[in-house]
């Protein structure tokens, strides 16, 4: 699932992000979220959000277990 609508993603949840140095290659971390960055319901590119290790960058992809 894509991770542009902001209702689908919540602390807790294993999450792929793109960093913003990585943003060319496309290089995707993947981590549990901590914080939800961005307020809109909804980004073209990704709700930007902090990981629990403290890296920040915009969801690509939403982990479904």
């Amino acid at each position: 699932m894509h991770g542009r609508n902001r209702e689908d993603i919540y602390p807790g949840v294993e999450v792929d992000i793109i960093l913003k140095k990585d943003q060319r290659s496309g290089k995707k971390t993947r981590g549990i979220v901590k914080d939800l960055l961005t307020s809109s319901p909804y980004h073209s590119r990704g709700i930007k959000v902090r990981l629990e290790d403290g890296q920040v960058g915009r969801v690509a992809e939403i982990i479904e277990e």
